[in-house]
């Protein structure tokens, strides 16, 4: 860990290997790895195809600050703006035995960790014959940028630069960063104002909100915590808040965190946990948002995403946010912007019981002369009605009796 406030270190948002469900994931992930032949648990919680009717991503660039996107998986090749990539990683970098670490592509195109892989699939992979994995943005552009690496090397001053350039040169409309700094550490104002400069140009800036929430844990993690920036918790398979994911009252949403399949280097798919891989999720329902509605601010964008996630509660809580993300209703209801999230429970209105029909408490003299009336004529036509069948059953009687004498 470095001890220097103005630079600390950044933490890739994916915690300690956890055991994944047996249905979920493969024994052990390898580069490349096989294909995922189902449709993983975290897509299958979502109408795609009625998502996919409103929008698709089309056109929407997303910068994925991270540790590369390897192109030579299929389902990424025609995702990757490959002439706008770049990579941030600092120059001559040696491990603790000096050897020279191996820096990458200079476009951001190889990833020897996996990570920014797995968080590009999420968002945009294409659909490919033979697994039901597929990113939530089918058709939204991948910018890949090199930002970090497995030891961390990535500092607040390479995130600075590499936001600065996702929201200039290369014309993102949304940023995706999954990492924070390590321990918690506020850095200075320069990530802060890089943040901010993306905002000013309209760039929605979504960020983990880091995996240091077992025993309880509460605190802000950066650049999650910072305003205007979507910060994205962790969600389990029972939309609750995973064991890992941090909490705070900086926390905007929650996604699917556990058992994420995704893309992997070279090509198939592998599983991981973290909120990684949920801040991506959320990614890309705000890239799919970004096609229906262009001319929307990052603001109503957070906004429409927070307002309408699945809550548990009526308002905001420090766990999952405003509650847990809904693509298809974020953009089935996307017709007027809205700024703010505001508290109320849709859910929590539908199970009300019904209310009780009114009745009237009175009536008029009239009324009540007409009611009485209508009992009277129903009442003698009810008599008529018995006094003739008793007779006609009084006649067959004695007919039958009648035949019975004679015989």
């Amino acid at each position: 860990m470095l001890g220097v406030l103005a630079a600390p270190l950044l933490v890739l948002s994916t915690p300690a290997a956890t055991p994944a469900a047996a249905d979920e994931a493969p024994d052990q992930c390898t580069f490349p790895d096989k294909p995922y032949a189902g449709r993983p648990w975290s897509l299958q919680r979502v109408l795609l195809d009625e998502a996919w009717k409103q929008s698709t991503g089309k056109g929407v660039r997303v910068a994925v600050i991270d540790t590369g996107v390897d192109v030579k998986n299929r389902q990424l090749a025609k995702a990757v703006d490959v002439r706008s990539g770049r990579n941030f990683m600092r120059k001559n970098l040696k491990d603790e035995n000096g050897n020279k670490i191996e820096r990458g592509k200079e476009n951001g195109t190889s990833d020897s960790v996996g990570h920014g892989t797995k968080v590009a699939g999420i968002i945009a992979a294409r659909p490919m014959k033979g697994t039901g994995f597929v990113g939530l943005a089918p058709e939204a552009t991948v910018i890949p940028i090199q930002q970090n690496d497995a030891e961390g090397h990535g500092t607040t001053e390479t995130l600075a630069a590499a936001i600065r350039y996702a929201a200039g040169p290369a014309r993102a409309d949304v940023i995706n960063i999954s990492q924070d700094t390590a321990n918690a550490v506020e850095p200075t104002s320069e990530l802060k104002q890089a943040v901010n400069e993306a905002l000013a140009k309209k760039v929605v800036v979504v960020a983990s909100a880091g995996n240091d929430g077992l025993g309880g844990n509460v605190k802000d993690t950066y650049p999650a915590s910072y305003e205007g920036v979507l910060a994205v918790a962790a969600s389990d398979r029972n939309n609750e808040r995973a064991a890992f994911s941090q909490s705070s009252e900086s926390v905007d949403v929650a996604a699917p965190g556990v058992d994420m399949i995704s893309t992997v280097p070279g090509g198939g798919h592998c599983s991981d946990n973290g909120t990684s891989f949920s801040a991506p999720y959320v990614t890309g329902v705000a890239a799919l948002l970004k096609e229906k509605q262009p001319t929307w601010t990052p603001r109503q964008i957070n906004a429409q995403i927070m307002q309408t996630a699945e809550r548990a509660t009526s308002g905001h809580d420090r766990l999952v946010g405003w509650g847990v993300v809904d693509p298809v209703r974020a953009l089935a209801e996307a017709d007027e912007p809205i700024e703010q999230p505001v508290p109320g429970n849709d859910s929590a209105e539908k199970a009300k019981p019904p209310s009780a029909v009114a009745l009237p408490l009175g009536e008029t003299a009239q009324e009540r002369a007409s009611r009485l009336g209508a009992y009277v004529v129903v009442g003698s036509s009810v008599l008529v009605a018995i006094i003739a069948g008793g007779a006609v059953a009084i006649r067959d009687a004695r007919r039958r009796a009648k035949r019975k004498a004679g015989t």
